[in-house]
C-alpha cells in the first residue's frame, strides 16, 4: 500500500523511534557530506526528556557516526540496522559476526572492484555491513540492482540486500531495525509504551512491520511509495515540523 494518512498527535506515553538519513536530515551525494540542521540535537534532547528517555535513533549508520553527527545528544540508538545497540543507560550490545562476517569478507573485494569502474560509485564499509552508493551515478541503477540481486541469491543464507535511495547495502539477515525496536521495547524506559517509528526507505520496512504488529504508529517520510506504514509525512522538513509540535 502507499501511506497517505497524516500521523496522529502523540502523547508522553509513546516510545519514539526515528531513522536519521532521509528522515531527519536530507540525503547527500556521500554520507559524510550531509548537513545536520542546527536545531536537531536540541530537538532530540527535548523529545528525549519529554518521553523520559523513551527515544531512540535507529539508523543504518554506525553508532560512532550517529554520535559525531548528533553531538551533544547521545541517547539510546541502534546502528548498522540493529547490529549494534546502545541502551538508554549507555550499555552496548553488538551482534556476533559469524557466517555473515565471512560472507562480507568474501564480498568486499568484489564490491570494491565493481565500484572502481565508475567515479560516481563508492563503497562504504561499516564493518558489519557494506553499502554501494551510486547517488552520483544514477544512470547505473538498474545494472547495480540486478547485480546486487544476483549476489543476494547466491548468499541468501548469510546476507541480505537492502535497496535504499541510490544505495544498495549488504548486511546480515538478522538483526534488523525491526528486531532492534523490539529489543528496546522489552526494556525500560520503552517497555509498555506505544511504539512510533519514522523512516523513509526500504531499510525501514522491518521497523514498520514490527511496530504494526504491536499496534503502534509507523510513518513513512518522503514521496508516496509502496510501504507497510499507514501514515506519511511528505518530506524531512515536514517530519521535523511534526516532531517539533509534539510536546
Amino acid at each position: 500500500m502507499c501511506a497517505a494518512q497524516n500521523p496522529p498527535k502523540l502523547d508522553r506515553a509513546s516510545a519514539l523511534f526515528v531513522d536519521l538519513d532521509g528522515t531527519l536530515i536530507e540525503l547527500a551525494s556521500r554520507p559524510e557530506l550531509v548537513r545536520i540542521p542546527s536545531k536537531l540535537p536540541a530537538l532530540l534532547a527535548r523529545l528525549d526528556e519529554a518521553l523520559s528517555g523513551a527515544l531512540a535513533v535507529v539508523s543504518g549508520r554506525p553508532l560512532k557516526e550517529l554520535d559525531r553527527l548528533l553531538e551533544p545528544w547521545k541517547g539510546a540508538a541502534a546502528g548498522v540496522h540493529g547490529s549494534e545497540r546502545r541502551r538508554t543507560e549507555g550499555t552496548l550490545e553488538r551482534a556476533k559476526g559469524g557466517r555473515s562476517a565471512r560472507a562480507l569478507a568474501r564480498l568486499r573485494p568484489r564490491l570494491e572492484a565493481f565500484a572502481a569502474r565508475d567515479p560516481g560509485l563508492f563503497v562504504e564499509d561499516k564493518e558489519t555491513a557494506l553499502a554501494l552508493h551510486y547517488r552520483a551515478a544514477p544512470r547505473l541503477e538498474s545494472e547495480i540492482c540486478a547485480w546486487a540481486r544476483r549476489l543476494s541469491r547466491k548468499s541468501a543464507a548469510s546476507l541480505r540486500v537492502i535497496e535504499g535511495d541510490r544505495v544498495v547495502e549488504f548486511a546480515a539477515p538478522f538483526p534488523h531495525k525491526g528486531s532492534a525496536i523490539e529489543a528496546f521495547l522489552a526494556e525500560p524506559p520503552f517497555r509498555g509504551r506505544l511504539p512510533v517509528f519514522l523512516g523513509d526507505d526500504e531499510s525501514d520496512e522491518d521497523g514498520f512491520a514490527a511496530v504494526n504488529r504491536l499496534r503502534g504508529i509507523s510513518i513513512r517520510v518522503g514521496p508516496l511509495a509502496e510501504t507497510r506504514a499507514p501514515f506519511a509525512l511528505p518530506s524531512v522538513a515536514a517530519a521535523l515540523l511534526w516532531l517539533e509540535a509534539l510536546f
